[in-house]
């Protein structure tokens, strides 16, 4: 078509042509706004470019170890894969962590500290230290504590730094450790005391030690020097036994040991007694013998007594019976009436060792109260549990008498014996952040349980 025609419009009706030309000015004007607008949208592009607008930070996602389950809303990272024969552990305020390793064969252990220098809840720089391994770990201003099979140590620790700035001073010594329960747990109280848990040397101080039948010593002289808390004086250099005070008695074996942070309690957790079905098949099945004594989370107040080794707590009945080896028949209570009682009876042969409690910076449901480290024990085989970091909720300073499973799976499935366990958690501690770190003992793993970010 001639453009020419659209210029002057022929008289009558249109034709095609006309159409044509008729909507030749209105698509040049909506060709020519189109060009406009596009115009307008590049002026305010560039305008929005030069106010610098940021773009939205991109969330990459935690590096979760699904072997291990925690509560929704939460993630088990691998912060270390393995730091040797690793036991207890503490956190400093900057996010430092100190984990205790006892001697293992020709090793010998001591302290390694670990730190995440990029905040990817991994340790990427590890220092290791110390002439002498242990179990028990704490933190002061200024200092480390550890504690070996027979002394607490203590090292000048300066704010910040993961070494020793000099050699350690001996707070305790010569502490007993000979047969069983050598490991010594401690706990620093803030008006400079330090608790040290001296577990017994037997199972339940029988004249002729886990052999069935044989009675019980009576008076237990173990009582003397183990089974039981000592308090210390946390300023005065070479103690002996002697020079603490027995603050509580009758504890077979006390590994998990903590201070409330506002109350300034004690509290532990107890490896109860074993072998009751082995010892005493007359009186207790084997299932009874996998299944009680319960292990004891208790309130720890001066001069109490909790009854070991003449007593055991039942949780079936949520009683303290007279052991076999004290003419026991799984019913009688006798002396045990007068004994202190758990505040709660845990399930048997979980074996803790180790306890800490939560802070205001944890999530909610898990503020005000303990979280507890179970190590799995050969003495329920083949009814196998425990391997995992249990919950127990507070309500002021005591706790409610409920409790959960929070993490689990690191046994890696249903094993018959403690050999058979991937991991056995050993450590538990809290982090600045809100945080909670987890030890095992078979390989030195590791982990750190962080809430997910939305």
């Amino acid at each position: 078509m001639d453009p020419g025609r659209c210029l002057k419009k022929p008289a009558g009706p249109p034709d095609r042509a006309h159409a044509a030309c008729d909507e030749a000015p209105r698509r040049s004007r909506c060709a020519r706004e189109f060009v406009r607008g596009l115009l307008v949208v590049a002026v305010l592009g560039v305008t929005a470019c030069n106010e610098e607008v940021e773009p939205e930070p991109e969330i990459i996602p935690l590096p979760c170890d699904t072997r291990i389950d925690v509560p929704d809303g939460l993630c088990a990272i691998l912060f270390h894969s393995g730091v040797g024969a690793a036991r207890q552990l503490v956190v400093a305020d900057n996010g430092d962590v100190f984990v205790a390793i006892r001697n293992s064969g020709n090793q010998t252990g001591g302290v390694v500290a670990l730190r995440d220098t990029d905040d990817n809840h991994k340790a990427d720089k590890r220092e290791s230290w110390g002439d002498e391994g242990g179990s028990g770990i704490a933190l002061a201003e200024g200092f480390l504590y550890l504690a070996t099979d027979n002394s607490v140590l203590r090292y000048p620790l300066p704010e910040g730094s993961l070494t020793p700035s000099g050699s350690p001073t001996t707070i305790v010594e010569n502490l007993p450790s000979d047969r069983n329960h050598r490991s010594k747990s401690i706990a620093l109280h803030p008006d400079g005391g330090i608790f040290v848990g001296i577990g017994s040397p037997s199972n339940a101080c029988q004249v002729r030690p886990r052999t069935p039948g044989q009675p019980g010593f009576d008076p237990c002289p173990e009582l003397e020097t183990r089974a039981g808390i000592w308090r210390f004086d946390g300023d005065e250099e070479e103690q002996t036994l002697s020079d603490g005070d027995l603050f509580s008695t009758g504890i077979r074996n006390a590994n998990a040991l903590a201070v409330h942070p506002e109350t300034d309690e004690l509290y532990a957790v107890v490896h109860g007694r074993d072998q009751l079905h082995a010892l005493w098949p007359s009186i207790y099945t084997a299932e009874e013998g996998s299944e009680k004594p319960s292990e004891e989370f208790i309130h720890v107040q001066e001069d109490s007594d909790f009854g070991w080794p003449y007593c055991y707590h039942d949780p079936e009945d949520d009683r303290k019976l007279l052991a076999p080896e004290y003419d026991g028949d799984g019913e009688i209570v006798g002396r045990c009436a007068n004994m202190d009682m758990p505040a709660i009876g845990l399930p048997a042969h979980w074996a803790p060792n180790a306890m800490a409690f939560s802070t205001d910076d944890f999530p909610a449901d898990y503020r005000e109260g303990a979280f507890v480290a179970f190590h799995g024990s050969w003495n329920r085989s083949p009814l196998q549990e425990g391997y995992n970091v249990v919950w127990i909720p507070f309500e002021g300073d005591e706790p409610t008498g409920d409790w959960e499973v929070f993490a689990d799976g690191f046994a890696g499935g249903r094993i018959s014996s403690p050999s058979q366990a991937d991991h056995r958690p050993t450590g538990v501690a809290v982090g600045p952040d809100g945080s909670l770190y987890v030890s095992e003992s078979l390989r030195g793993k590791i982990w750190k349980i962080v809430e997910k970010e939305e």
